[in-house]
């Protein structure tokens, strides 16, 4: 099953967040799918597996942000 997690882009000068599809693969570890966008440097790039966990956005929404690599 996919879910959107939120992958940090590199060399905005603010935080910027991109949503992407993901499926997860184990507790708070996912794996990112789909492609990158020409044009956008992500923190971490489709196929990566990664850590999420919450985060509450400047708007007060919520969601699961990867912050780390995880080990496969």
């Amino acid at each position: 099953m996919s879910v959107t997690i939120y992958v940090g882009l590199v060399g905005e000068g603010i935080n910027v967040w991109r949503p992407v599809l993901a499926e997860q693969e184990r507790d708070d570890v996912f794996r990112i799918l789909g492609t990158q966008p020409t044009g956008e440097t992500w923190q971490f790039t489709p196929g990566d597996l990664v850590r999420c966990r919450q985060h509450v956005f400047a708007g007060g929404e919520a969601g699961l942000v990867a912050y780390e690599k995880a080990a496969a």
